[in-house]
């Protein structure tokens, strides 16, 4: 073959390899959907218990955590539990169009439905097994024991928004699922008091109280003034009206009954009552019902929260958009100006301020007994002490807001495709997404030895969502067909 024709023909075949090549690798997109599939799978069908998951699994999933050791019978409905992982499916369905994740995510509610309480909400677990040691008084499963629903950490709220997204999802054609997510949205209503204000738990309507501002204790804190009771008071600890709002808002958006959008305007009232006066305009954990500030576990003091007021302004400015009233918008620079100047050194801020001296305040430990202190040295290491401040991020939203802008959500921003690469490859070859231990604490309070494999329901979920928040985003610049073209 003389020299012309062999480069000719060398020439040719590179022609042709290139459209091989880019048939036999598929697209970002592409890789995305398989991967999204394959892990989706394994979890609904090797994770899953009675169509509910706990927080962490060791890889032979022989061991399940939530808070503390769960047995097989047992799923978690508090976050990241069940509610997150059913979340997760339908926003890959909602990306797909693939039934397989609406009935993995219809598994899910279903399973919340056997646990929801006679009361209307939930509590942090339910327990499939009629004598296990987390049965409650349940209205569809079999069970007996406390009639509690709790608004601690998301939990009731967290069931309801999952419940309420997939009964739109299913047509509102799920009787069961349907009258699961009314009944609980009736007793959210039914629990909350005429001034607006929530309690952590309730077990049925609760009694109205004299609407009345925030202010300071009349009496020596330190030694008075401790309810046993903390839970039946007004409660803004682990951002109950973050995640109340939250909910109160999808089924107003769903359903379009105007008592959810009412209910999230009291909400917002009472917390414009919260507010506590100078010299420290934030918000603490849990109110009497004289709104002053009180004390809830042996742990938590009286005082104004950097953690706490933060996720109030966030609130806020959530329902002052939601309601068209900036009149919610009107406490939060005073808030703002007051966590800017109380920011630590290391530039965080501290969970409690003393009551009007603004000195952060802390805790020691020794055994069960715990001891007020100013010093940070030893702290207790189940708790966190310290938050980031985040001021400059609220400001930010703050004059968005005040603009007439509406704020970027979750599910807007940007995905780049080196994040879907990422996650993409961290997938092994069974469909896990395996983590490591580092030591330190995971949620739920599990400390697991250092380099110790497990597996994540947070992990799952953030990368799930991750994955179809990029397709949605691909389909609506062509990239990739729209759920419904495919």
């Amino acid at each position: 073959m003389s020299t012309r024709v062999a480069f000719a023909f060398a020439w040719m075949i590179q022609i042709w390899a290139i459209p091989l090549l880019a048939i036999a690798q598929p697209s970002t997109s592409q890789q995305a959907m398989e991967v999204m599939q394959r892990a989706s799978t394994f979890f609904h069908e090797h994770v899953s218990s009675h169509g509910g998951y706990v927080y962490h699994y060791s890889l032979d999933l022989q061991r399940r955590w939530g808070e503390g050791l769960a047995s097989r019978d047992q799923i978690w409905v508090q976050p990241p539990g069940t509610p997150t992982v059913g979340l997760a499916y339908l926003a890959a369905y909602q990306a797909t169009g693939d039934a397989r994740y609406l009935n993995a995510a219809t598994d899910a509610a279903t399973a919340l439905v056997y646990g929801q309480l006679r009361s209307g909400g939930w509590t942090n677990a339910i327990d499939f097994d009629p004598k296990g040691e987390r049965t409650a008084d349940y209205l569809n499963g079999r069970g007996r024991g406390k009639n509690h629903s709790s608004l601690d950490d998301g939990q009731t709220p967290s069931a309801i928004r999952l419940l309420v997204r997939v009964d739109k999802a299913l047509g509102f054609e799920n009787a069961q699922i349907h009258e699961a997510a009314i009944r609980a949205l009736d007793a959210l209503l039914a629990a909350q008091f005429p001034n607006g204000g929530l309690p952590q738990v309730w077990a049925g309507p609760v009694l109205p109280q004299r609407t009345v501002k925030a202010s300071y204790p009349d009496y020596d804190w330190r030694t008075e003034g401790r309810i046993k009771n903390y839970w039946d008071m007004y409660t803004l600890n682990d951002n109950v009206p973050g995640f109340v709002a939250e909910a109160l808002l999808e089924a107003y958006n769903v359903y379009a009954d105007r008592r959810y959008l009412d209910s999230l305007r009291r909400l917002g009232e009472f917390l414009l009552l919260a507010q506590m006066p100078q010299p420290q305009p934030g918000w603490a954990q849990q109110y009497d019902y004289q709104m002053r500030p009180i004390w809830a576990r042996k742990f938590e003091p009286p005082g104004v929260c950097g953690d706490e007021t933060q996720e109030v302004i966030e609130t806020l400015i959530k329902i002052a958009q939601a309601t068209g009233d900036h009149r919610f918008l009107e406490p939060i620079p005073r808030a703002i100006e007051w966590l800017r100047r109380s920011r630590l050194a290391d530039g965080q801020c501290a969970r409690y301020y003393e009551l009007e001296s603004n000195r952060p305040l802390y805790m020691t430990r020794s055994g069960d007994t715990y001891a007020l202190t100013y010093e940070d040295a030893k702290l207790p290491d189940h708790y966190g002490w310290k938050v980031p401040c985040r001021v400059d991020q609220l400001e930010k939203q703050l004059e968005i807001v005040r603009s007439g802008a509406t704020l970027e959500s979750a599910s807007d921003q940007v995905v780049h495709e080196a994040e879907v690469k990422s996650v993409i490859a961290a997938l092994d070859e069974q469909g896990r997404w395996v983590s490591t231990s580092d030591g330190m604490l995971l949620i739920g309070q599990l400390r697991l030895p250092e380099g110790t494999p497990y597996l994540s329901s947070h992990v799952f979920s953030r990368n799930i969502e991750l994955l179809s928040r990029y397709l949605i985003q691909q389909s609506q610049t062509g990239k990739t067909p729209s759920p419904k073209n495919r």
